[in-house]
């Protein structure tokens, strides 16, 4: 067995030096889009199999990601940032046409930087639907995903790696902004799901590396984007949702740290969430994770930045697409009935009886949902009966609980609207 060494990380000695002002900034910001054209198919058996599977609401993603522009357009953002998952599967047409509805924004003098999600290259999966088919459809490559975003940050780089899609920008001068690429597409292989979890090679550490050091040099204030977490959102999570981390994260987020870097604007797990990641002597960072925009309650964030604090406002757009309809209301009991699904299919699987999977599946459901909309208040976490399990049941639940703990963690400050001390910890 060959053992592939491990990721080597310099972190900057003097972190507590290396405090720089962030400049005057305004931007929104808005994740996994996952679009889905519907001239794919949204009929059929073999598409409603897929809606199953999933809480995305595929078949109004046109015209979520619309609202979205429409929103934006109404504010006084300069630019947006979107940290990956663009399309359903990676879907070549699926790109073609998200970026055509996103250069509206462009159009209109804002610029908008994206950088890739696990399903958006190199996509095995990218398919459309007909009857009880699912039929294969061109994915995109590296090199085409750059290509098709030419307007969307490939084209502005003022750096470039050639070993991924990451890449630097300076949207407003002194801020630069680092698109850090964690996919791993060049992994994925035919009629094989694609890669969900995220890793950066050493090469990418090391080009990070040079680029955070001239932005020291040249007293650049820094922020990065990257589609994979790089804090834990909730005690645990990297036990058993390590996919939705980045590999590595203590290493690649203390290094972001040292270097004075205070915000990673991430997505992927779907939720409103803010965590802290502390390294003491070497700095901290603030993982601003933003939601689904097409999973209820399909969120935008808008931040200020002003006096070296960030004001984060959220908007939900889920009770604002279809006004006066019951859409709001079914698209929250869809994300909820999935969530359930889910836990309740990996209770199942763990031999629990149908009986305690339900019930401890709608607990767990109740839990995500809260998480989802970063409203995780202690006081509306429902009462369970552990009693009410048979003894395989309370043994599960008992070894598996510290997900329900987690995800119900109160934070006093919230996950929606918030200030961010960009000097201090708060």
């Amino acid at each position: 067995m060959i053992i592939k060494p491990k990721i080597k990380y310099k972190f900057n000695s003097d972190a507590e030096q290396n405090i720089v002002s962030y400049p005057k900034a305004e931007f929104a910001v808005f994740s996994d889009l996952h679009y889905y054209d519907k001239c794919l198919g949204t009929t059929g058996s073999a598409f409603e199999e897929c809606l199953e599977s999933d809480r995305k609401l595929l078949k109004e993603s046109s015209e979520l990601i619309n609202l979205a522009i429409d929103n934006i357009l109404k504010s006084k953002v300069k630019f947006v940032l979107i940290p990956g998952d663009l399309t359903k599967d990676g879907e070549m047409l699926c790109h073609e046409n998200i970026v055509k509805s996103l250069s509206r924004l462009k159009e209109n003098g804002i610029k908008v930087y994206v950088i890739p999600g696990n399903h958006d290259v190199n996509n095995p999966l990218a398919s459309k639907y007909e009857g009880n088919q699912k039929i294969l459809v061109p994915s995109v490559t590296n090199k085409q995903f750059a290509d098709i975003y030419k307007e969307c940050g490939y084209g502005e780089a003022i750096y470039r790696d050639t070993n991924s899609l990451s890449y630097v920008v300076e949207p407003v001068d002194n801020l630069w902004i680092i698109g850090l690429d964690t996919c791993r597409y060049k992994e994925n292989k035919p009629e094989k799901e694609e890669i969900v979890g995220g890793k950066i090679s050493q090469e990418e550490v090391q080009w990070l590396s040079a680029i955070l050091e001239k932005a020291k040099e040249n007293k650049k204030a820094v922020m990065v984007m990257q589609h994979h977490g790089i804090v834990e959102h909730w005690n645990g999570q990297s036990r058993i949702h390590s996919d939705y981390i980045v590999k590595d994260y203590e290493s690649l987020g203390k290094l972001m740290a040292s270097y004075g870097v205070r915000v990673a604007f991430t997505g992927h797990y779907h939720a409103q969430n803010i965590a802290l990641g502390d390294f003491e002597n070497d700095g901290y960072i603030y993982d601003i994770e933003t939601g689904s925009l097409i999973t209820a309650p399909c969120p935008i964030r808008y931040c200020t930045i002003n006096d070296n604090k960030m004001e984060i406002k959220s908007q939900f757009l889920v009770d604002k697409l279809f006004p006066d309809t019951d859409f709001a209301k079914n698209a929250q009991e869809f994300t909820h009935y999935t969530l359930i699904k889910e836990a309740y299919d990996t209770l199942r699987k763990f031999y629990v009886s149908e009986k305690d999977s339900k019930y401890i599946a709608n607990y767990l459901g109740d839990a995500f949902l809260a998480h989802y909309s970063g409203y995780e208040n202690i006081e509306n976490k429902p009462y369970f009966d552990s009693s009410k399990l048979g003894l395989w049941g309370k043994t599960v639940y008992r070894l598996q609980k510290y997900v329900i703990n987690g995800l119900w963690e109160y934070s006093p400050s919230g996950h929606n609207n918030v200030i961010i001390d960009l000097k201090k910890k708060t």
